[in-house]
């Protein structure tokens, strides 16, 4: 059996991907947008913690967080916003993937991979890197031309707040090799 460690900081700042079940694009439409937004609030509301970069594309999504001090707890935000999301879907019309017997057997649904990974940001430079890579997705996964006209990121918040030009993006900001295993 596999042995999945995860890194432990409290009061952690860390790069998230979640991925759905079998890739499929529920994050595109505004049913599967307005489940995960309410899922987040919700959560958010018991267990604080703090976006600092998001992007959400069709079959998965990037996260910066930051927990509060003292707190290490990200599997427990994950596994709630993922068990909120699934109740709102199903409930609102959504529909899962075929569940296999596996699934089936530990009472799990198809709508989201069981896992996501983690990576704790280690410095100013790696959380920058992080958040450069959040922001250029869209436009990596051909799904826009330039950063601006992704609607789904907080890369107008982080524009509005100075951290970026408008223009920026021109060219991938990350270095070769740096996306790894996030996608």
């Amino acid at each position: 059996m596999p042995d999945y460690r995860r890194c432990r900081v409290a009061g952690g700042t860390f790069f998230f991907t979640v991925v759905t079940h079998g890739r499929r694009p529920i994050l595109a439409d505004e049913l599967g947008r307005s489940c995960l937004s309410r899922a987040m609030r919700q959560t958010r509301a018991r267990h604080p913690f703090q976006v600092i970069a998001m992007v959400l594309l069709p079959d998965h999504l990037h996260a910066v967080w930051s927990l509060p001090q003292g707190d290490q707890a990200y599997s427990r935000r994950w596994s709630r916003i993922k068990e909120l999301f699934t109740q709102a879907y199903l409930t609102s019309g959504g529909t899962e993937s075929v569940i296999s017997p596996s699934r089936s057997k530990h009472r799990e649904r198809a709508i989201w991979q069981r896992r996501f990974w983690e990576h704790a940001c280690q410095d100013e430079d790696d959380l920058s890197r992080c958040v450069d890579y959040i922001h250029w997705n869209p436009v990596k996964h051909g799904l826009v031309e330039c950063v601006k006209d992704y609607p789904w990121s907080t890369f107008h918040r982080h524009v509005r707040t100075g951290d970026y030009e408008e223009d920026w993006g021109r060219s991938d900001p990350s270095p070769p090799g740096f996306a790894g295993a996030w996608e």
